[in-house]
């Protein structure tokens, strides 16, 4: 087994990965780069055929590359983000090992950095940036026994229609994955259930805007971290069909069941909670007050942007939702396959070093963890809200990649 030693180890080399190689190597930082797969693995691999990013170009995307085959205002699909991904990496001359996998991380040794074990051997290293992203162990409450004649999935496994058998399909999760793949599926002629907890659902587009433009104005990108038990709530946010805004009632409209948050199982039937008409009055709730603070803003600036009163119009209660389905016999609805887009949980198990809280979360400021040389990047709210997305990163990588540079000159000096 060979042991070959580096400045900096970063591990990972999706957009977490590639950002933080841009900024180390501008301020000249050696560094190298592993990568488990390819580089964009988890876009390539864990993410359904017809994906396409939920914001428009000119802003899903780093400051030094557009796209080429996206217009601005378009939603660039799966390939092409693989694609930008791979020649972002070139155009920088991103120092990438793929096919590595880092099986375990500790302390080393002698006390000087930390060394990655590999099925090659070890790479020692001063830094390392775990660039492994916010999408790591997919989670899913064990409600269905795994026996039970009915296939289950997490929606990192799904790809489309033709991969899952004949039948009727429950999606479990109404937030931008879950609510795209059940709109899919009922497009493609099947029989869907929509299990809809609490959510945040913005406007694709308000008074010309995108949604992205006016979180960017209101300032809300830069949210602060809340605090660690702050429930999290998942957004129904789509750029498919060239961007919609999410709204359940037309799902129903279109033959979609829609059911409240899925909380037990048993005797071969699911029981749903009494939430529905909450959730997504919550949903509708978050829209108008969306509304509510672009109008305000447009007023402030004296913006010349069209006013949009049409966008108000919230339209009945279906009558699934009025008459909530509280239990449901999957076999007698002739439901063959249960797809969980409920979200991941951390997994930082391969890591043997003590920065994580009883959560399994880093320990760190802004990606500085508490054992100096070792950051994280491309968490949610590493920093602010925008931190795991593809210009929110990129952004978090400059300035760790500015804080890895003066501690190296701190330490030579």
């Amino acid at each position: 087994m060979t042991t070959e030693t580096v400045d900096t180890l970063i591990i990972g080399a999706g957009q977490a990965g590639v950002a933080m190689s841009e900024h180390l190597g501008k301020r000249g930082v050696p560094h190298l780069v592993v990568e488990r797969g390819k580089i964009a693995q988890r876009w390539r691999a864990e993410r359904w055929d017809s994906l396409v990013a939920n914001g428009p170009a000119w802003h899903d995307r780093f400051p030094n590359r557009t796209f080429d085959k996206t217009a601005p205002d378009g939603f660039a699909p799966r390939a092409q983000l693989v694609e930008y991904f791979e020649a972002y990496a070139g155009q920088i001359d991103m120092p990438v090992r793929c096919g590595v996998e880092i099986r375990h991380l500790k302390k080393a040794a002698d006390g000087l950095g930390f060394e990655a074990e590999t099925a090659d051997g070890t790479i020692k290293a001063k830094n390392v940036v775990v660039a492994t992203g916010p999408f790591q162990k997919p989670s899913f409450p064990k409600i269905i026994p795994a026996d039970f004649d009915v296939l289950q999935m997490h929606s990192n496994t799904y790809k489309n229609p033709q991969q899952i058998p004949e039948g009727g399909v429950l999606v479990i999760g109404a937030g931008s994955s879950g609510s795209q793949i059940a709109d899919e599926l009922r497009a493609s002629g099947r029989d869907v259930w929509l299990s809809v907890g609490p959510h945040d659902r913005p406007p694709r587009r308000y008074r010309g805007r995108d949604f992205v433009w006016w979180l960017g104005v209101l300032g809300l990108w830069d949210m602060k971290v809340p605090s660690p038990d702050t429930e999290h709530v998942t957004i129904a946010v789509s750029g498919a069909h060239g961007g919609h805004t999410v709204d359940f009632r037309n799902l129903a409209a279109n033959g979609m069941t829609l059911v409240g948050r899925t909380e037990s199982f048993e005797n071969g039937c699911l029981q749903f909670a009494r939430d529905l008409q909450k959730n997504i009055e919550g949903g509708d709730a978050n829209y108008l007050s969306m509304l509510d603070a672009a109008d305000a803003y447009v007023e402030a600036h004296g913006l010349d942007l069209p006013e949009e009163p049409e966008a108000r119009a919230i339209g009945a209660f279906p009558s699934c939702v009025t008459d909530p389905i509280l239990s449901l016999d999957l076999e007698k609805a002739g439901i063959k396959t249960v797809i969980w887009a409920t979200g991941y949980k951390f997994d930082f198990s391969w890591i043997d070093i003590d920065v994580f809280d009883t959560r399994g979360a880093p320990r760190h400021d802004r990606g500085v963890s508490i054992e100096p040389g070792l950051y994280f990047l491309g968490l949610a709210w590493l920093s602010r809200r925008a931190s795991p997305f593809i210009w929110g990163v990129w952004h978090d990588a400059d300035y760790l990649g500015e804080y890895i540079a003066d501690r190296r000159l701190a330490l030579a000096g």
